[in-house]
């Protein structure tokens, strides 16, 4: 690989991995009922600000036709806001000499399709344990939305059912599971023997279990150490986290001197934006930018939804020893 192909490689890697991510994308969206949409359309700026008005459910009432007139406290129409928040990211830098490629006669295409698919899920990685961080953050922070089990059980199907009822009569409108592969395993191992794969990249795969859609995955944030150590099954509703891709993928390519065999590093810039149904980020308290500590603590995500039905989904947290 000469010089001169290097700058084709540095032209077409970001292209590449822009195609390769949309292919992801949809595909993953199709096959986890859109419980996690992950968009390739981006946003301007720190925030992206979404008003809404509030449920008037509150406004119904009772009415006596044969008593006497009384005042009535009105219910005022009030507009709420949910803030999506932009996330910040890097990818390398990665190091290789290209007189490794020359030497093993490998053509420039090769690289752009290792480079770019390796990049595109790695990305779909970090935007998924992402959304799955906030999404445990958010919703274990309401009691009214967790079933923790886990000082005297572990995961078990009659738990997650009772996860569930969480929702109440709405609860057939959760419509994908979230869980980790060892939690995966013993649901399987309790009798739940349904296992067809729907989607896989990398290290993330969505199954369908007892005909619902299961996202198996072993983001950190689904397994927490402490006494007990806790693992957490989530169960969403259709657009539960929106990750918003924000297309602003930067890649340089660098070519040094100075050692015994030129040296040529890869690096990558991209960031994308999350938001959660129900809840708006806390831009006083998480600010902008934040790092992964900010985006996976509970108190940066204020419940805006009325009721528990209307928000992300629900948590179900089990003693993982058992």
């Amino acid at each position: 690989m000469s010089l001169s192909q290097m700058q084709v490689f540095n032209e077409y890697v970001m292209p590449a991995t822009l195609e390769t991510l949309d292919q992801m994308l949809e595909a993953f969206n199709a096959a986890s009922n859109g419980a996690i949409v992950l968009s390739p359309d981006g946003f301007t700026g720190d925030f992206l600000q979404q008003s809404f008005f509030q449920n008037l459910g509150a406004a119904q009432r009772r009415v006596n036709r044969y008593a006497a007139q009384a005042a009535v406290t009105p219910v005022d129409l009030t507009e709420l806001q949910n803030t999506t928040v932009k996330v910040a990211g890097g990818f390398g830098p990665v190091r290789y000499e290209p007189s490794q490629m020359t030497w093993l006669q490998r053509p420039t295409v090769q690289g752009i399709e290792v480079a770019s698919k390796a990049f595109a899920e790695i990305l779909l990685k970090d935007q998924l344990n992402t959304a799955i961080a906030a999404l445990v953050a958010a919703i274990t922070a309401q009691a009214g939305a967790t079933n923790d089990v886990s000082a005297t059980l572990g995961i078990t199907q009659s738990a997650l059912n009772n996860s569930h009822a969480k929702f109440g009569d709405a609860s057939q409108s959760l419509v994908a599971q979230v869980m980790q592969g060892s939690t995966w395993h013993k649901l399987v191992g309790q009798g739940l023997a349904n296992s067809s794969n729907l989607f896989e990249a990398g290290n993330v795969r969505v199954v369908d279990i007892l005909g619902k859609t299961s996202i198996v995955t072993d983001a950190p944030a689904l397994m927490q150490t402490g006494t007990p150590n806790k693992e957490i099954i989530l169960s969403l509703a259709a657009g539960a986290a929106l990750v918003h891709d924000s297309r602003d993928i930067i890649s340089n390519v660098q070519t040094t001197n100075g050692l015994t065999r030129i040296e040529t590093t890869i690096q990558v810039d991209y960031s994308f934006g999350m938001g959660l149904k129900g809840y708006t980020w806390d831009v006083a308290n998480g600010g902008k930018s934040p790092t992964s500590a900010a985006l996976a603590t509970g108190t940066n995500w204020d419940k805006t939804a009325t009721s528990i039905k209307d928000t992300a989904g629900v948590a179900l947290i089990g003693d993982a020893a058992k």
